[in-house]
């Protein structure tokens, strides 16, 4: 007992352990090495492990490239610090602040009520309704808010469809009951009751006639007893066996579509944000870092919000798809293939589901002012976001001088616009509006409390390491190790790094993840002589398959904390998902992909430098 109560309490300091050790019992590499490499080496392993075992907060870990690339002699601290704030992490802010507005006004959950009202609420189709709502909105807000909106949502109308399962299962007690009688019955009673019934059901009598007698004669004693009491004990039997029966089952049916719904919630929300560029972090860890060895050789970002969305929309898309027909046909055990075609949802408790969306729609009230301005902002920025750059077409970036405008330029726009347009219909009268003017949609106190700081930290952590990584030479030191995959044809090597980050990420910070291996992709990539962003977008898109662990993912947790999932749940239905999901992205980097970004073409002003053997086709 002393034992197992000192192991308690010696757990509970676990964090304190993890920082103290760590950098001390990794201390050798920087002292026996003796190399910039070996010291930059060093710092990121410690921040690794400070990463995967969470001992410090993810952001505070975040801000120890200020502390250990100057003492470690690495880079000097203002060198460091100036890549915490560039054009990325404020394309960032920009996204949160037009996302906290979304969030603000409530704008997302008439959003996801309607969208379900409008796919309707048969099991099925209540799910790809949960599903493609989750999937949108987790393009343009945070995956965890989206869950954290969605999940509510969700269980609302999970005991709503309990509750009228309860309901239809005493009828149909009742009624398989009834039939159970009438088998034990003789066709004389048979027929006595079903003419009773039918009287009951049109004149609605409450006295039904006496049932016909049968006379037992037993030695010298006659009895006279009804067919319903003498067939008492059997009914009584098999009522008891019904309902038990029936409710088991409607138990079991209820549990599958709970874990269904819960599951699609969170697999849909990290799928979404593949979607857009600002959608997730890995996406603005990799467009940041792409920016930054592209930019070094004198070439343009490569990586746009409008070419990221061409690519990433429709294979985010085709991975929905596939999650909703394994669910339910894993989940609710539907494998007949008409299940497809959705059956009309005009059953009672379909019915009575609708009607809670449609409590929660007039809860909410007529659409606002603020609200129909907010969707205005929102649609505008995402027009100038797409219209930015088209490439051969132009694009309104060619109004202003050449590199000057980018995806931040839009963003920091319609944020600044939220910060001064009314909340309310302007009316313009002498009297005025006091002190303050009229509310403005956003304030900064709403901003300050609300947006997620942590999360820009963490990118400008992962900046400064990907600069410093490829300062010091580390990231090429490490793809030298890694030439031994130059013999591999592109489609192998893309599958195999899918596999190990998608496996990488069930237990570590997706941005975490990909803040480590952005550096180490590119440079993998350029000494084989390919395109940087092969490696890169690959890394990228597999830090969001965390589908079979409730600590991968914020919205993994969310769902799982809901009680209607076990880790077994999650394990038995992702493992099939993170291993389709990575066969469907080297599709996608092998056809539109390659057809947009050129994979497998080295851009020549990285072959400048370059000194590696050439990629095996």
């Amino acid at each position: 007992m002393g034992v197992r109560f000192f192991l308690r309490e010696l757990w509970t300091f676990r964090n304190i352990f993890i920082v103290i050790l760590t950098p001390l019992l990794l201390l050798p590499i920087p002292l026996v090495l003796r190399s910039v490499e070996a010291k930059c080496a060093y710092a990121i392993l410690v921040m690794a492990i400070y990463w995967i075992s969470e001992a410090l907060p993810i952001a505070v870990t975040s801000l120890l490239p200020l502390i250990m690339f100057p003492m470690l002699g690495v880079s000097p601290a203002k060198q460091v610090a100036k890549n915490y704030i560039n054009d990325t992490s404020m394309l960032f802010v920009g996204g949160l602040v037009v996302a906290l507005a979304i969030e603000t006004w409530n704008l997302h959950k008439r959003i996801a009520l309607r969208t379900l009202l409008i796919f309707g609420t048969e099991p099925k189709r209540l799910l790809l309704g949960l599903m493609v709502t989750t999937w949108f909105l987790s393009m343009w807000i945070s995956n965890t808010a989206t869950a954290a909106m969605m999940i509510p949502i969700a269980d609302a109308i999970l005991k709503q469809l309990q509750m009228a399962d309860e309901d239809d299962t005493v009828k149909d007690n009742d009624q398989s009951l009834k039939m159970e009688t009438y088998k034990k019955l003789d066709p004389e009673s048979t027929k006595t009751l079903e003419k009773t019934e039918a009287i009951e059901n049109s004149t609605q009598v409450t006295t039904a006639p006496p049932l016909p007698t049968t006379t037992t004669k037993v030695a010298t004693t006659t009895t006279t007893t009804t067919p319903a009491e003498t067939n008492k004990t059997d009914s009584d039997v098999t009522e008891k066996g019904l309902q038990s029966v029936m409710a088991a089952k409607t138990e079991q049916s209820h549990i599958r579509l709970c874990k269904a719904v819960c599951l699609s919630i969170a697999y849909s929300a990290n799928v979404g944000g593949m979607g857009t560029l600002t959608g997730t972090g890995p996406n603005l860890v990799m467009k940041g870092q792409s920016d930054l060895f592209f930019s070094e050789v004198g070439l343009p970002p490569p990586v746009t919000f409008a070419n990221w969305m061409l690519f990433g929309i429709p294979l985010s898309f085709i991975n929905l798809i596939f999650i909703w027909f394994w669910l339910i046909v894993f989940e609710l055990r539907q494998w007949n293939p008409k299940l497809w075609c959705c059956n009309k949802d005009g059953t009672g408790n379909n019915l009575r589901v609708r009607r809670l969306i449609q409590e929660e729609m007039r809860t909410l009230g007529n659409i606002t002012f603020a609200e129909i301005l907010t969707g205005v902002c929102f649609l505008v920025l995402t027009l100038l976001w797409i219209t930015r750059d088209l490439q051969s077409a132009g694009g309104w970036k060619n109004l202003f001088k050449d590199k000057y405008v980018t995806d931040t330029t839009a963003a920091m726009f319609i944020s600044i616009l939220l910060f001064i347009l009314p909340s309310k219909v302007p009316r313009f009268s002498w009297k005025g509006h006091g002190a303050g003017g009229w509310p403005t949609i956003l304030t900064w106190k709403v901003v300050e409390t609300r947006l997620n700081w942590g999360i820009i930290l963490l990118l400008g952590g992962g900046f400064a390491i990907a600069a410093v990584s490829r300062e010091s030479g580390l990231s090429t030191v490490i793809s030298d190790n890694l030439m031994g995959l130059s013999s591999m044809t592109p489609w192998v090597m893309a599958l195999i790094l899918g596999f190990i980050v998608a496996m990488m990420t069930e237990i570590t910070s997706n941005t975490a993840t990909a803040t480590i291996l952005m550096p180490i992709m590119a440079e993998l990539a350029i000494s084989i002589r390919m395109n940087p962003l092969y490696l890169m977008f690959t890394a990228t898109l597999a830090c969001s398959y965390a589908f079979m662990l409730p600590v991968a993912t914020p919205p993994n947790a969310i769902v799982f904390a809901t009680g209607h999932l076990k880790v077994t749940d999650m394990v038995s239905a992702g493992f099939l998902i993170n291993i389709v999901c990575v066969l469907t992205l080297t599709m996608a980097l092998h056809t539109w992909g390659e057809a947009m970004f050129h994979f497998t073409e080295i851009p020549s002003a990285f072959l400048a430098n370059s000194t590696a053997i050439p990629v095996t086709s």
